[in-house]
Parts: structure tokens; C-alpha cells; sequence
């Protein structure tokens, strides 16, 4: 595979970040390669985190976090990235995502790997403790283990196990680990989750697979990331015993320099993975538990918008001719595969329905990470969470009154949401009947 090598310097508030990277001729599908290839601003915009950890962002384009996005475009993405994981990996196979931002990614990767492997599991990782999933029936916890994600704005992440014993002991035999994310900066996250791991039971992990959109880990020692003046081991020298791969869309390094005189910043109050006083309502198993079938839950989910869109158009039974032209659905903190199920098939929907170009679905979704305005963040709105945690939450590039609907899909009850977007007229709260 030919390599195309760019450099690029992004100034911003608080510093400017140099970046190599290079981009894929062409990506790989199965052996044979393929015309398909992405360019940096295809993937990534830039953004100034509120971090006193790490002052910069890669935002990107084509994951639906913080820039909406069609959901075809995401697909595309979550099918090149699948495509590139190779088709002999030793069995049983784990597919892990990082919450909250890459929780919808590895279950995208996971659809797109079963038509290879179609007993992977796929496990994401969570920071909202379960309120009825503390032991099972025998008193065994359900928590597996946990890791700290080093650099985040809430560093502390908590892995489930099953309590079904046939996909737990699936679990502790895996022999391949898929880990996704967005984006691999040190890949000192994946260090810390395969070593949690490994401890807490999975000590037949042959192979490691580290996923991501853009990787900007692999020539380490041309960045900062030093400590006390030490340059980091390499990744396959950092995980002993295990055969480790990348796989990505763009890869790269990157070196931050901090301004002169920054400006003191301060970081919200998120670090948390408390339950929160609200309830979860039932939506299926999506990752947070162990899980063969990541659509589990989508089809009632779909029944609820149906249900609350006929109560909003004031139709006795849901009309899909009723939808307007331009929607955006807004998945909610880790709650966002569903959600994106949802945007996806009114996507489709709207497409066969009007052919010309003003239709428009776009997906996004409610983030507790907080960033600052400029750059690739042109909007900000701000506002209660909707889990009971009494934390800010956002919501970026997102203005309401481009959308002639804007879907707001949560996993808790309707009125936990706050009252910035239920006062709007053009916004449907859809949630799980609890």
C-alpha cells in the first residue's frame, strides 16, 4: 500500500499542533485493494479542549459526535474501518469500544466484522454505573473490571461482564481483542484496557488490534509525550506476550506547543460514574453488557419514535409521508448506537420519499465533554444532563432552527430532559417506556 506524506500546523488558543500523517493510496479490503481513500480534512477539524490535561481536539467529520453528519456517511466509515481488520484472526473474537465518544463506532465495526465473524462479541465500555446489574443471582459482581483513559475529561471507565454463563465464558476466552476508538494519540489507553483485562480473566488474549479513525500514535518518539525526560516503549514492546496490529483510515504524529502566557482554563465537574437518579428504561443490550446481537432493542426503539411523531403530527397511526425534509436526530451522551439505527433507516426512508435535494438526515449527539468555541466548533449550547447526575452537557454545531425536526433520542424517561429542548417546537423527545 502506497503512503502519501503531508504536514500541517493548526494554531490555536492555547498552542499550535504540528502534525505528520500520512494518507492511504488506496485502503485494503480482504487482500485487494480499493479506489476509496481519505484525506485529513475529510476525517478531522480541530478544536481547543476545556482540559487542563490536553489542550487540543481532533473533532471528527465523519463520527457523529460533534459535527452532524449523515448517518451514510458514518457507515461508509464504520465499513472501511471493519474492512481492514484481517479474516484469519484466531477465535473467539472481542470487539471493545471506548465510551463515550467511540461507543457507536465499535458497534458499527462489530455489525460490519459478522459477516466474518459472526459470534464476535462486542463489550463497550461505560461511565454510567448500572442501577439492577450489581451480581447476579449466585451474588457474582457484574462489574468485570475498570481503567483510566489518562488524558480524558473523565478519566475513569467501567467494563460489565455477562451473567449469562454460555457469552461470559465466550468472554474470558477471547483470543482476539479488537479495541475501537476514535482516535489513538499515545495509545496509552490501550495499554490500560488490555492490562485490566488480562487481570480481571482474559489471559488467552493472543492477538490486539487497535482501531481507530486516525491513529496519531505510531511514531511516538517524534512527540511530547515524555516523562521525566523518558521517550515511551513502543506499543508492541508495552503489551508482552500479545501479538499487536493497527488498523486505521489515517495515521500520523502529532507535537503540541503551548502558547506564551496561556490563559488559566477550568474544567467542568465530569469525571463521574455514578448511576445518577434517573432511570434506565429498556433498550436492549447495545454493548454495555456483553452481547452477540448489538440491533437488540432497536426495533421497539423505532416503535417509540413512530408512537411520539403520530402524537406530534396529530395522525392517529404514523405516516412516514408526514416526515419533514430536513431532520437531525441527536443521540444522547453513550446512548447513540440505536439512535444512529434510527437516523439510518430515516435516512433511507426520507430518500425514497423525496429525490430532491433538500432532504436532508443528519446524526448527531448530547456530549458531557467539554469544548471550547472556534475552530471546528461553531455552535455550543449548554444544559442539565438528563441522567440525575447534575452535570453540564452540550451539544455542538447544532443550531435548531436549521431543522425542521430535531430528534432527541435518550434512554431515560421524556421529562429528564432539560427544559432548553423541550421548549423548542421543532424538537421530539423520544425515550424507552419505563
Amino acid at each position: 500500500m502506497l503512503n502519501e506524506q503531508h504536514s500541517t500546523t493548526i494554531t490555536l488558543p492555547r498552542g499550535t499542533l504540528d502534525l505528520t500523517y500520512q494518507t492511504n493510496s488506496a485502503t485494503t479490503k480482504n487482500g485487494l485493494q480499493q479506489d476509496d481513500h481519505y484525506q485529513l480534512e475529510d476525517l478531522l477539524g480541530f478544536a481547543q479542549r476545556i482540559n487542563p490535561k490536553r489542550a487540543f481536539l481532533f473533532v471528527s467529520k465523519v463520527l457523529g459526535r460533534h459535527i452532524p453528519v449523515a448517518p451514510s456517511t458514518m457507515r461508509h466509515a464504520f465499513t472501511d474501518l471493519a474492512d481492514l481488520i484481517p479474516s484469519d484472526l484466531p477465535e473467539p473474537v472481542l470487539v471493545i469500544g471506548m465510551a463515550e465518544t467511540a461507543v457507536g463506532l465499535s458497534a458499527g465495526v462489530h455489525q460490519a466484522l459478522q459477516t466474518r465473524y459472526p459470534q464476535a462479541l462486542l463489550l463497550n465500555s461505560t461511565r454510567h454505573a448500572q442501577h439492577d446489574e450489581k451480581s447476579d443471582a449466585n451474588g457474582t459482581d457484574a462489574l468485570l473490571t475498570t481503567f483510566c483513559e489518562d488524558h480524558s475529561h473523565a478519566s475513569q471507565h467501567l467494563i460489565y461482564q455477562s451473567q449469562d454463563t454460555v457469552t461470559q465464558e465466550q468472554l474470558l476466552a477471547s483470543k482476539t481483542l479488537i479495541m475501537v476508538d476514535d482516535e489513538a494519540s499515545t495509545g496509552n489507553t490501550c495499554v490500560n484496557v488490555v492490562t485490566a483485562l488480562r487481570q480481571a480473566g482474559l489471559t488467552q488474549l493472543e492477538q490486539v488490534h487497535l482501531t481507530t479513525l486516525v491513529d496519531w500514535s505510531l511514531d511516538q518518539e517524534d512527540t511530547n509525550q515524555q516523562a521525566d525526560g523518558v521517550k515511551p516503549a513502543k506499543m508492541s514492546d508495552r503489551l508482552t506476550g500479545i501479538e499487536f496490529h493497527r488498523h486505521h483510515l489515517l495515521s500520523g504524529a502529532w507535537q503540541w506547543t503551548d502558547a506564551p502566557n496561556p490563559e488559566p482554563i477550568t474544567m467542568p465537574s465530569v469525571d463521574t460514574t455514578a448511576a445518577g437518579s434517573q432511570t434506565l428504561g429498556d433498550t436492549g443490550n447495545w454493548g454495555r453488557f456483553p452481547t452477540l446481537n448489538s440491533i437488540d432493542g432497536f426495533d421497539n426503539y423505532l416503535s417509540s419514535f413512530q408512537t411520539a411523531f403520530t402524537r406530534l403530527d396529530g395522525q392517529e397511526s404514523f405516516d412516514v409521508t408526514q416526515l419533514p425534509k430536513r431532520i437531525l436526530v441527536l443521540g444522547s451522551n453513550e446512548f447513540v448506537w440505536l439512535p444512529f439505527l434510527l437516523a439510518e433507516w430515516l435516512e433511507t426512508e426520507s430518500k425514497n420519499l423525496n429525490s430532491n435535494i433538500d432532504s436532508i438526515v443528519n446524526f448527531s449527539a448530547l456530549t458531557r465533554s467539554p469544548i471550547a468555541l472556534g475552530g471546528a466548533i461553531t455552535t455550543l449550547l449548554s444544559f442539565s444532563d438528563n441522567y440525575g447526575l447534575g452535570m453540564t452537557n452540550f451539544s455542538y454545531n447544532v443550531d435548531p432552527t436549521e431543522w425542521d425536526l430535531i430528534v432527541l433520542c435518550v434512554e431515560t424517561g421524556a421529562d429528564s430532559v432539560d427544559a432548553i429542548w423541550r421548549g423548542l417546537d421543532n424538537v421530539l423527545v423520544v425515550s424507552p417506556t419505563l
